[in-house]
């Protein structure tokens, strides 16, 4: 169990993807994003294996989640600088986290 003071510490905001492309280097299909945290963030980059669900045309204007306060992580030739928020499905696909209503970009998880 933690505290709500740990939970306190994790920075989770919502942010929109301007650039979504293919990663052919990864090992599994993905996708590196690029995403608009608003003017206190600013944009960031991010990868993940949401390839099943969604094209790369259909992510772009997408409000996500992400966790910020992670330390980049090298993902192959490509630095990771924010965990990607999201779900698996029954067969182990990931389902992106998402506002379901509009929130400004760069809005922290409550």
């Amino acid at each position: 169990m933690i505290i709500y003071e740990d939970f306190e510490k994790v920075d989770i905001r919502a942010g929109e993807i301007l650039v979504a492309e293919d990663f052919p280097e990864a090992r599994k299909p993905m996708y590196k994003i690029t995403v608009d945290f608003g003017p206190e963030i600013g944009i960031k980059k991010s990868s993940g294996q949401f390839t099943h669900h969604y094209t790369k045309e259909e992510l772009v204007g997408k409000m996500i989640i992400g966790v910020l306060n992670f330390p980049p992580k090298n993902i192959g030739p490509f630095i990771s600088e924010f965990l990607t928020l999201g779900l698996t499905d029954e067969e182990d696909k990931v389902v992106l986290l998402m506002p379901t209503q509009k929130v400004p970009k760069g809005s922290k998880m409550m």
